[in-house]
Formats: C-alpha cells, structure tokens, sequence
C-alpha cells in the first residue's frame, strides 16, 4: 500500500525577514510539537552559503550561522538556547536527550558524536539534524508525548534508521508504533538520485520482496532510487499506520534555487535544518 501523501504547509516567519519553512499537516494537526524543514532562503549567509545555512563546520562564518539559528528561533517561537545539535556521520546511532543537553552544539562544545538520530519527552528542547538531499524523520508519540528525528541518507535508510528510532523509543517511553505519527520531509526524489551497482545491491539484500518499489534499473549498472518509499517501508513494517505517516514529496535535488543540494552543488553548499520539539 502507498504511503498517504500529505500537502506540506507554508509557513511565513513574522519578523522583519521573511523565512519561509515547511511543516507537515499530519504532525501539525497533532498540536503536540513545533517542527519545519528549513529552505536556504532568508539568512544572513553569503556566497555558496546563500543564505539560511546552518552549518558550522562546513567554513561559513560562524556569527552568519549564529545569526541564522536567531532567525529559526523566533520564527518556531523557541528559545535559542533550546537546540540540541548533533554531529552526523551516517549511522543509526540514537541517543536520548533532554534539559541537561539543551544548546548542544551551538551555545556548548558539541559532544554527541556518530550520532544521527535523537529522542526526547522533555518540553523545552528542540530537536535539529542537518540535510541537503539526505531523508529528514520526524516522530511524535501523542500517547507518551515523546518526539524523535533523525537524518536518513542511503546508509541509514538501508540500516532501517526508522526502525531504529521506534526501538529506541519503545525502550526509552514506552512508545507503541502504531501511535506514532511520522514524517517524511523534504529531500532527494528517486528520479534524481542514482545509485550503483554496490548501493543497489545493499538495498536488494535487505528488502528483498520489495525492491521493485525501491529500485528502477536504468543499464550499465545505474539505478535509481527510492529513499521516500523505502523509508515509508521500515516504518510501515515496523508498525507504523499507514494514515500516521506523511511524505512530503518535495525534492531538494529538484528545487536548487529553494534548498541546499549536495548532488547539484557537488558539495559547495550549506546545511538545511530539521527541527522538532514539544510544543
């Protein structure tokens, strides 16, 4: 069964800048969280950086990113002390987090490292994980208030990173998977991200049986593939309701002038923010 495709909402910063962010309705209808998948559109960044970069470590200048995360603030309505930063490095580490680690990377020296993904049910820290075309996972656990997300590129999705995170929370909360709501946000779509022949075969070997919903062979050992479907596989298969879960089917690939894309920029760019906390 395909993954319910819900309109992703447009939301205007109201402040002396404009800072257009999207924000899933399923998640928003839930009245749980603040979350918003980040455009590169108004900051404070300059050159290949223009101009909402959230990247300290990628050589922006460290009072533009400052700035950036200021403007994210205010347009969430949360404290900017309140985020929680990780360092990523495609894996499926998750860690819990909460007040203790609130300014995590950005008012405090970073000290979660491997990590990719994050879980928390204390109100006042927002969540944030850094992408420019790999997958963006939101969770939120109405039943126990709890709230997750995480970055899922090609090595986390075939590593079941959504799986991972229900785990985590099941262990942490209490978390049952058929009542959490969950997101797919922005990023790469299939017709834009080909792979090889070794990528194709790691996705073959674990989804054997549904790898015709992942992966179109192009010839001489190209393929192109799914993140959105197979994402939307583990968590289905993890127990996920299919009316619990939205895909944005927004692609950062396809839309360079209004995201950061690693594959169009060729690594020249900045960071796109995913965020998420308890309302």
């Amino acid at each position: 069964m395909e993954p319910e495709k819900r309109a992703l909402e447009w939301k205007e910063w109201e402040g002396s800048a404009a800072l257009p962010l999207y924000a899933s309705s399923l998640l928003a209808a839930c009245g749980m969280v603040k979350h918003a998948f980040t455009t590169r559109l108004g900051g404070v960044s300059e050159g290949i950086f223009d101009s909402l970069n959230f990247s300290f470590s990628r050589g922006d200048r460290r009072e533009a990113v400052e700035e950036n995360f200021h403007r994210l603030a205010a347009a969430l309505g949360v404290p900017y002390e309140s985020f929680v930063l990780s360092d990523q490095t495609h894996t499926t580490n998750v860690v819990r987090v909460g007040a203790k680690d609130r300014g995590n990377g950005i008012v405090k020296a970073q000290r979660f490292h491997d990590v990719d993904g994050m879980v928390t049910d204390e109100a006042g820290v927002t969540l944030v994980t850094f992408h420019a075309d790999c997958v963006p996972l939101y969770f939120a656990d109405p039943v126990h208030r709890a709230i997750g997300l995480a970055h899922s590129g090609w090595r986390g999705t075939v590593g079941r990173m959504g799986s991972v995170m229900l785990q985590t929370m099941q262990k942490e909360f209490g978390t049952k998977p058929k009542d959490v709501l969950c997101a797919i946000g922005p990023s790469i779509c299939k017709n834009c991200y080909e792979v090889g022949e070794d990528v194709a075969a790691a996705f073959q070997k674990e989804f054997q049986g549904k790898e015709g919903q992942i992966l179109e062979e192009k010839g001489d050992g190209a393929y192109l593939l799914d993140l959105w479907q197979a994402n939307a596989v583990v968590l289905r298969e993890a127990g996920v309701l299919p009316s619990h879960l939205s895909v944005a089917g927004v692609c950062t690939c396809c839309n360079p002038d209004r995201f950061f894309s690693h594959r169009v920029s060729r690594g020249k760019r900045g960071n796109l923010a995913a965020v998420i906390g308890l309302a």
